[in-house]
């Protein structure tokens, strides 16, 4: 796959043309999303990956279309899980929902800066340490249990360190101010609280960028395809939130689909360092049967990216069906009345007095 510069500065001047227009256009005003709108921004900046995709697929074949279209479902189902994350920062520190929007907007902003950083830092690790794979390979497979278990953990934001250092390092306004970040009070410039809760979604986000990136890397080792399918999925993030949000309970079982994605990836990475080592290939005999370096499509995954596909898709579309299937029989249940009770009095009759 031949990258040119000039794709990378493509792409970016698209990203920074859409998120003006999404700030100076779209969004101009705070207000409260309401489900119509944010079903149609969902469903639109879906429909621009999707286009992406083809475009990628016109000009460098099905291997990275198939490559971009896993890695963006993998990043996409992350943010889904990441949903309830935001949700349970701004319940906490009290966010109205028109000023959400702002702070997950200027959120975006940095996570494309950390996003591109750790794709960059990643793509250099695995092309001079090979052994790396099979690291970044256990750091998922790990993510993945723990995700698994993590259900019964209680979020505390008020403890987040990058929130604490903002309130040692900077004045920090009694008034919210609305929606601005920085406000005057008392003639001292200071900033206001939602910029205390920017932080935190910031520093929330190099802690999902630590385990997505990896994740991708799993599917594909070309950084171009790594960090346009993962922009393409945090550019969408904020109208998946405020459609989800609501909604997180017919979910419920989609940590266990995530999970399952993560270590079936951190398996197949392991997998495949081990056996594109010389001395098990040489051992086994193999070599004959990996991908010829020299062909233009081949890859260094031993498992074809339509097989990841249809792996990733049935491991999430089993989880979300179970939650489903598990919601509506929840709502059965409150629907339909109880068991009538036996008539005491009919069956005791009162003795006479």
């Amino acid at each position: 796959m031949d990258v040119a510069l000039w794709h990378w500065f493509a792409f970016a001047a698209f990203v920074a043309v859409m998120l003006t227009l999404d700030l100076t256009v779209f969004h101009r005003q705070s207000h409260e999303p309401g489900l119509r709108e944010s079903a149609f921004w969902t469903i639109f900046w879906c429909s621009l990956a999707g286009a992406f995709n083809l475009l990628v697929w016109y000009e460098w074949g099905a291997v990275p279309a198939l490559e971009f279209l896993n890695g963006y479902l993998i990043e996409w189902s992350l943010s889904m899980d990441n949903v309830f994350v935001f949700a349970v920062i701004f319940s906490y520190f009290r966010v109205p929902l028109k000023y959400q929007y702002r702070v997950l907007f200027w959120g975006i902003l940095g996570a494309i800066v950390m996003r591109l950083t750790f794709v960059l830092i990643g793509a250099a690790l695995l092309e001079n340490f090979k052994w790396m794979m099979w690291i970044f390979g256990l750091f998922l497979v790990y993510t993945g249990v723990k995700l698994a278990f993590k259900h019964d953990e209680e979020l505390h934001p008020d403890q987040n360190l990058l929130m604490r250092l903002g309130r040692k390092m900077f004045r920090v306004a009694k008034e919210p101010h609305g929606d601005h970040f920085f406000a005057i009070e008392n003639g001292k410039r200071c900033v206001t609280p939602l910029f205390l809760v920017l932080l935190v979604v910031e520093s929330t986000d190099v802690v999902f960028a630590v385990d997505s990136v990896p994740a991708i890397f799993g599917i594909t080792n070309k950084p171009f395809i790594v960090f346009t399918s993962n922009i393409f999925a945090i550019m969408g993030l904020r109208a998946l939130y405020f459609l989800l949000a609501g909604v997180m309970g017919l979910f419920r079982y989609l940590s266990y689909g995530l999970s399952a994605v993560l270590v079936f990836v951190g398996v197949k990475m392991i997998a495949e360092y081990w056996v594109h080592t010389q001395t098990f290939a040489d051992w086994t005999g193999i070599t004959s049967y990996l991908p010829d370096p020299a062909h233009p499509d081949a890859s260094h995954h031993l498992v074809p990216p339509w097989v990841n596909l249809i792996v990733i898709v049935s491991l999430l579309g089993f989880s979300v069906v179970a939650s489903i299937v598990a919601q509506r029989r929840d709502d059965r249940r409150q629907v339909s009345p109880p068991p009538s009770q036996p008539d005491e009095t009919a069956s005791h009759p009162t003795l006479p007095s």
